[in-house]
């Protein structure tokens, strides 16, 4: 039965309304409505009708928070979720397990469609495209920090909520970090165990957290794309491209879409250990250079060691912003910038240095499709044109999506 709201046009946590189901958002949920309410409803699809657990609201919020707790008109794209975590109130790193693999890269696209055309006022085609190294989305993540409760006891935390899920098995996680045992034993006195499955046959490094973090080793990764092959040190708890796929995926499809010419100058912006940096000293060769610049810590430790045999590459630390005024101000020209920043974007000042830097292309590589979409419009007032736009299915069963898009000059730099 439908409990009663807590008055007329406000909803309370433990409401339950009937809705119909808009639109996917950005974010994991679809968008439906309640007496003029936006409600951001979780597990459920868009064209259904569904019954919503209030499950976040705040008196005179625009919108409230819920779960689909019954289904009374289903999706044709609804199935089963393999996981018997995924579903409300329990696990919250998956998004869509109750949607057919197929219809979740559509919804993507369509929050990348979206995005484009409200934040950089563009109708962009885009297909979300699958990353190798997965089975039907299930399988994939190498790197997995386990949260651990108060009794030492492992699991993963329910959505939007610092509490633990003890579960026996993640079944997006890769078959070498399931092995490797963290949900069979307890960990008492930690708060989270981070378990790598490195490249090739490397064993897994499971690092307790916090009394295995300041000795945590690092790992090595190998990355392939066509003949060209690079091999990366990285820390076991630092940032790598989670997907088996993921990182060969990227380089490929940068590099296709910039092609570096042996002797150009290259700029790789929030450069990491060292990924696309060292991709593209092979590609402009010793006549060429790279400047890579990453902000001063481990990251930049590694990437020193990961392009050490490369002299034309040039590591600077710092913040990205602060290490390219200087060089703008002095009017330094590259030929091309690849850059991969944080989830909230490089921003309007970076957008229209790295234009000031003159390139004949640029690649950005970006894990938010707002961030990336408000960029492009940073750099379409800043004079570069997006040129292309590619999206990538490297994190299946979750809301998330990689995309790659390319910007030239709109007229002569």
């Amino acid at each position: 039965m439908t409990a009663p709201a807590s008055q007329p046009g406000e909803l309370a946590v433990g409401d339950e309304v009937d809705v119909e189901v808009g639109p996917v958002a950005h974010g994991g949920h679809c968008v439906a409505r309640h007496e003029g309410r936006v409600v951001f409803v979780r597990h459920t699809l868009p064209g259904e009708r569904v019954r919503v657990r209030i499950t976040e609201a705040k008196p005179g919020q625009r919108f409230v928070r819920g779960d689909a707790v019954a289904v009374l008109a289903a999706s044709e794209h609804r199935v089963k979720p393999p996981c018997p975590y995924a579903g409300p109130g329990l696990c919250g790193g998956c998004d869509f397990q109750h949607v057919d693999l197929a219809e979740q890269r559509r919804l993507k696209a369509s929050v990348v469609r979206e995005q484009f055309a409200r934040l950089a006022g563009l109708d962009v085609p885009v297909d979300v495209e699958p990353v190798p190294g997965d089975r039907e989305g299930l399988g994939w993540r190498t790197r997995v920090e386990f949260a651990v409760d108060s009794q030492g006891t492992p699991g993963l935390r329910r959505h939007r909520t610092h509490d633990v899920l003890a579960v026996q098995d993640c079944l997006i996680a890769h078959d070498r970090v399931r092995e490797a045992g963290v949900l069979g034993r307890r960990w008492a006195g930690e708060r989270a165990v981070d378990a790598v499955a490195p490249s090739g046959d490397e064993a897994v490094v499971v690092v307790p957290v916090p009394s295995g973090e300041s000795n945590a080793p690092a790992v090595r990764e190998v990355v392939r794309v066509g003949d060209w092959e690079g091999t990366f040190e990285v820390g076991s708890r630092g940032f790598w491209q989670v997907h088996p796929g993921a990182a060969a995926t990227f380089v490929g499809a940068a590099l296709d879409a910039v092609a570096p010419q042996p002797g150009e100058r290259a700029v790789d912006l929030y450069a990491g250990v060292g990924l696309f940096a060292l991709a593209l000293a092979d590609a402009v060769g010793p006549t060429g250079a790279v400047l890579a610049v990453e902000a001063e810590g481990p990251a930049m430790a590694s990437a020193r060691r990961n392009t050490r045999s490369r002299p034309w590459v040039e590591l600077r630390p710092g913040r990205v912003d602060r290490v390219l005024k200087p060089l703008v101000r002095q009017g330094i020209r590259a030929d091309l910038v690849v850059l991969d920043p944080p989830r909230t974007g490089a921003g309007r000042l970076v957008a229209q240095q790295v234009a000031r830097l003159g390139p004949r292309a640029v690649a950005y590589v970006a894990c938010d499709p707002a961030a990336l979409a408000r960029d492009t419009a940073y750099l379409k007032d800043a004079g570069y044109g997006l040129r292309a736009l590619r999206a990538f299915d490297a994190f299946p069963m979750t809301h998330h999506v990689e995309c790659l898009a390319v910007f030239e000059p709109r007229e002569a730099p």
